[in-house]
C-alpha cells in the first residue's frame, strides 16, 4: 500500500498509486493515510479556505541549467538578473529576494525585519481601506440572485444549476462615478486570447493613466499610499503611481512569445487559455457581460458573510463558450477598492497569501508574481490576485 509518509503536500504525481496533494480529498485519489498524516488541527481564527490555487499560474521556463534559489554566500552581492532570487540590500524592497534571504543575509545590516509588514498591520489597514470605500454600492443599488449552491467536488460538472442570471438589477447610475467610468473605458482594451499580443492605441494608454488619476483622488487609494509610505515602501505619490503602472499593466507574454497579457487584463478583464476561462475576477465586468448573454451563470460554491457591499461570491460560469470553474469576485465594491487590497497584498505578501480583515470578517487573498520577465531593477508584474479564503 502506498502511504503519504514524507509526502504531504506534495504536486500530484501522475505515477503514483494515489495522491497526497492538497486537492485529492476534492479528487477522491487520497492515499488512505492521507487524513492522518497530512490534515493537522486549523487555527480556528484562520480563514477557511474555499479555493484552492487557480491552475492559471504556470511554473517558470525551466532552464537548461538550475540557477542558485538560495542566499548562501551570496549575501549583499550584486544584482544580478538573470538570478531566479535576489540576495541584495533592495531585494525586500523589490519583492524578489530568496526564500532564504531573512535568514542568511538579515544580520547584514539590512532593514528588512523593521520594514517588514505585519499581519496585524495588514488587517488594520485593511479595515480603514474597507471604512474609506464611499463608492461602494449601497444595498438598493445591486440585487443578486445567487440561486443554487454547489459542493466544491462538483465545480467541475459543467452543470448550469441556476436558470436566473446572477445579477436581478444594478443601478447603472454607480458607473457615471468618475472611477466607475474610468475602469470602465479600460475593460474594451483587450483580447481574451493568450497568445494575441496586444497593442494599444494613444488613446487606450490615456485610459490608463486616467483610471489612475482617478483612484488616487479617493480616500481608498490616498489611505493605501499613506500606509506603503510609512512602511518605507515608497518615498512619493508619484513613484507609487508609476509603480502600479508597471506592475498592473506593464505587459507580458503568456503563449507565442507575444506581449499578450498583463495583470489588469488578467484580473479584471479576463482571458481565455487553453479552452478555459482564467482570471475575470470582477463583479462589474461580469454583470456587463452577463447583460449582453455572454455570460452563464451558473452556480456558487461560496456567498460571503457580508451583509452589505462589498460582499464575496465564489461561482462557476460559462463565458461566451469557455467555463470557469471557481470564480471568486467581490460583488458591490468600487473599483479602487479591489484594486488597493489586490495592489497592497501584492506588495506586502508578493506569491504569497494575505490575511486581510473587513468589517470585523477576515478574508485572504492570492497572488501571484509574473516570473518570466521582469520591469525596473528586476521587479516582478502581477500574474493574477483573487480572494482565497474567508469564513465560512
Amino acid at each position: 500500500m502506498e502511504s503519504c509518509a514524507s509526502r504531504c503536500n506534495e504536486k500530484f504525481n501522475r505515477d503514483a498509486a494515489c495522491q497526497c496533494d492538497r486537492r485529492c480529498p476534492r479528487h477522491g485519489d487520497c492515499c488512505e493515510d492521507y487524513d492522518q498524516l497530512c490534515t493537522v488541527e486549523e487555527d480556528p481564527n484562520e480563514p477557511e479556505p474555499f479555493l484552492e490555487l487557480e491552475e492559471e499560474t504556470e511554473a517558470p521556463a525551466s532552464h537548461l541549467y538550475s540557477a542558485p534559489s538560495s542566499c548562501r554566500d551570496r549575501c549583499q552581492e550584486a544584482f544580478d538578473r538573470h538570478q531566479p532570487c535576489h540576495c541584495d540590500a533592495r531585494c525586500p524592497e523589490f519583492g524578489n529576494c530568496c526564500k532564504d534571504f531573512e535568514s542568511l543575509c538579515g544580520h547584514e545590516g539590512f532593514s528588512y525585519s523593521s520594514d517588514a509588514i505585519t499581519k496585524e498591520e495588514l488587517q488594520s489597514v485593511s479595515e480603514k481601506i474597507y471604512r474609506a470605500d464611499t463608492n461602494k454600492a449601497q444595498k438598493e443599488d445591486v440585487v443578486i440572485n445567487s440561486q443554487n449552491r454547489i459542493s466544491p467536488s462538483e465545480t467541475r460538472d459543467q452543470v448550469d444549476c441556476c436558470p436566473e442570471p446572477l445579477f436581478t438589477y444594478v443601478n447603472e447610475k454607480l458607473f457615471s462615478k468618475p472611477t466607475y467610468a474610468a475602469f470602465i473605458n479600460l475593460l474594451n482594451n483587450y483580447q481574451r486570447a493568450t497568445g494575441r499580443g496586444e497593442h494599444f492605441s494613444a488613446q487606450q494608454l490615456a485610459e490608463q493613466d486616467a483610471f489612475l488619476r482617478e483612484v488616487m483622488k479617493t480616500a481608498v487609494m490616498k489611505e493605501l499610499y499613506a500606509f506603503l509610505h510609512h512602511q518605507n515602501r515608497y518615498s512619493s505619490e508619484q513613484e507609487f503611481v508609476s509603480d502600479l503602472k508597471n506592475m498592473w499593466f506593464g505587459l507580458y507574454s503568456r503563449g507565442n512569445g507575444e506581449e499578450d497579457s498583463s495583470g489588469f487584463e488578467h484580473v479584471f478583464s479576463g482571458e481565455v487559455k487553453k479552452g478555459k476561462v482564467t482570471g475575470f475576477h470582477n463583479w462589474i465586468r461580469f454583470y456587463m457581460q452577463e447583460k449582453e448573454g455572454l455570460v452563464d451563470y451558473y452556480s456558487h460554491i461560496y456567498d460571503g458573510p457580508w451583509d452589505s457591499y462589498p460582499d464575496v461570491l465564489a461561482m462557476q460560469f460559462n463565458w461566451d463558450g469557455y467555463y470557469k470553474e471557481v470564480g471568486s469576485a467581490f460583488i458591490g465594491s468600487s473599483p479602487e477598492f479591489e484594486f488597493a487590497l489586490y495592489s497592497l497584498c501584492f506588495i506586502a505578501r508578493p506569491g504569497k497569501v494575505c490575511q486581510l480583515s473587513l468589517g470585523g470578517y477576515p478574508l485572504a487573498i492570492q497572488t501571484y508574481t509574473w516570473d518570466k520577465s521582469t520591469y525596473g531593477h528586476g521587479k516582478k508584474y502581477i500574474a493574477t490576485a483573487y480572494v482565497v479564503s474567508s469564513t465560512q
